[in-house]
């Protein structure tokens, strides 16, 4: 589950061009609309990574709490909420063994996370943890892959090359599928140049992704506590379709 023990150094470098505050802006909009409208919510962030999308968030007025278990990706958020004077508490943890010390008004779990949790028993586990740091009728909002977006447009060869002021990074993306697990490798091969010296370092990873399809997100999300509410594009923000890659799960603690 370590993928991005190398990774993280360069993580926020590779994904630079994403758009968090725009993704920040959609869920404070789901949290509003699915009843977490509380002024200054509280918010528990599983598998928060960098802390990005807490940072947007902070700027929103949530009080956000990040949880991840890379030590590394941690502790550039603990830097990042010095520096920009925020709001928000991170820690190292596991989502599925994860004790929250107190409620939230409301949970998320973004960039893919939750399909990292590739076998039903890891689903559950990260769902209770969900489950445990919410009230009933409390609000819990996460992304994964589509199952039915990503059988139409099956995962394919890519390429990314990306700068800063100290190094150049290439990085070469190619899956393989698992039909019958519902699991894709994305298999990264990464080459860090360093501008200064031109040394070069190597990074492989495999990161073994899982995507969803509703029934089962459903009955998964039933067992640790939650009634599914609806499930909505990414991209749109419409109820998914054969055309959504990535989809929010959107469910309520019973």
């Amino acid at each position: 589950m370590d993928n991005f023990k190398d990774y993280a150094y360069y993580y926020n470098l590779i994904y630079n061009d994403k758009n968090y505050k725009e993704e920040a802006e959609q869920i404070a909009s789901l949290l509003r609309k699915y009843g977490c409208t509380r002024e200054n919510a509280t918010v528990l962030n599983l598998g928060c990574g960098t802390g990005r999308h807490d940072a947007e968030l902070d700027k929103l007025g949530y009080h956000m709490t990040g949880i991840d278990m890379s030590e590394d990706m941690i502790q550039i958020a603990k830097g990042s909420s010095k520096l920009f004077e925020m709001n928000a508490e991170f820690e190292v943890a596991d989502i599925r063994e994860y004790d929250p010390c107190k409620r939230y008004d409301a949970v998320i779990s973004l960039f893919h996370v939750m399909s990292y949790q590739n076998e039903n028993a890891d689903v559950v586990k990260a769902f209770t943890t969900a489950a445990k740091a919410l009230d009933k009728g409390g609000i819990f909002i996460f992304d994964a892959w589509y199952g039915p977006g990503v059988l139409s447009d099956k995962p394919s060869v890519r390429v990314k090359q990306v700068e800063d002021k100290e190094n150049i990074v290439y990085r070469y993306a190619h899956p393989i599928m698992y039909a019958e697990e519902n699991i894709v490798d994305v298999c990264y091969d990464v080459l860090v140049i360093n501008k200064k010296d031109a040394t070069a370092k190597q990074i492989k990873e495999v990161h073994k992704m899982r995507y969803f399809f509703v029934p089962e997100v459903k009955m998964l999300l039933e067992m640790a506590g939650f009634s599914f509410k609806v499930c909505l594009d990414c991209n749109t923000m419409n109820k998914t379709d054969y055309n959504s890659w990535t989809a929010f799960f959107i469910a309520e603690k019973r």
